[in-house]
């Protein structure tokens, strides 16, 4: 029954139930709370980033997909970005506001080398790759994103981790005169994601400066963001100005708005129903009808053995 009230509607109504709670329950709580030549870059210095900023010197990734892109213009106007507001399109109309040069990327905590990073760093930490990854919303549709970036373990062993980091804790900008939506208080800010170290670590998480061959667009989670393909997407952090190692499981920010209806791993898991409504089907942008969703977005096979003996509808 869940599936066929679920199917009558079009993705962007299906709105989560913090969203349009928030205006009540979470009011005020905001206000407290390059271009590559090769291998080199030639810096942007204070120049905000902008759409269509090409990047050169991009590899093709060993992980990748080959199935029909999203196009852009889908990609770059329907979106999840609540710090600019809550419908899909308004990332897209309000991120203007972003400034993403200058821009740095905290790594501390439980690491022997913690480091603070500018974008020329992070451009050049690793070679750019194109991976062509699936993506998977929990309010169920999809899209097929050529991200460019490369494996967050890369910047992992930069900083040298030691034996107690078991979790990585990743924070977003909180910035309410860049984000001036978030003072309609929709979520508890600054947005915060985690991973526990083995899937951080793996190397189908991505740190992404990308997409479409071109810098980040701001709707898209400028500067940096996170990509791991085998969660939904609300995982995949954006706009991140810190990463932190840390012995305890954080508590993320959709953990603390609704524990009920999202747990820390966020697995796409078919089996397990939203309470709200079936994750058994997905509706892919650009296509009118739906279809199946795939245990792990489709990556069981390099992910699964991750969770080997866990109960999934337990831990979700």
């Amino acid at each position: 029954m869940r599936d066929s009230f679920i199917a009558d509607l079009r993705p962007g109504e299906i709105t989560p139930r913090e969203v349009y709670e928030s205006r009540r329950q979470f009011l005020g709580r905001a206000l407290n709370g390059a271009l590559l030549m090769g291998s080199g870059v030639m810096g942007w210095g204070a120049r905000e980033a902008q759409a269509g900023v090409k990047l050169q010197g991009i590899r093709k990734g060993a992980i990748t997909l080959k199935e029909p892109l999203t196009p852009l213009k889908d990609v770059t106007t329907y979106n999840n970005f609540y710090e600019f507001g809550t419908d899909k399109s308004d990332p897209a109309q309000n991120a203007h506001t972003l400034k993403t040069r200058p821009w740095t990327l905290s790594v501390e905590g439980a690491v022997k080398n913690p480091r603070t990073f500018d974008m020329d760093t992070l451009l050049k930490l690793a070679p750019l790759e194109e991976r062509v990854y699936r993506m998977r919303c929990v309010e169920g549709w999809s899209m097929i994103i050529p991200w460019v970036g490369y494996s967050l373990s890369e910047l992992i062993k930069r900083v040298d981790p030691t034996s107690s980091a078991r979790y990585v804790e990743f924070i977003s900008l909180s910035d309410i005169v860049q984000m001036p939506q978030m003072k309609h208080g929709s979520l508890d800010w600054p947005y915060m994601e985690g991973l526990r170290m083995d899937e951080a670590a793996h190397p189908l998480t991505l740190l992404c400066l990308g997409l479409y061959g071109e810098v980040l667009p701001n709707q898209n989670g400028a500067p940096v963001r996170l990509v791991v393909p085998w969660k939904y997407g609300f995982k995949s952090g954006k706009s991140l100005v810190k990463i932190r190692f840390v012995e305890k499981q954080p508590t993320t920010t959709w953990m603390r708005a609704v524990p009920e209806e999202y747990g820390f791993y966020s697995n796409v898991n078919p089996a397990v129903d939203h309470p709200r409504w079936s994750q058994a089907k997905e509706r892919r942008i650009g296509e009118f009808g739906k279809r199946p969703t795939l245990p792990f977005n489709g990556y069981a096979d390099q992910v699964a053995s991750l969770y080997a003996g866990m109960d999934l509808a337990k831990f979700f």
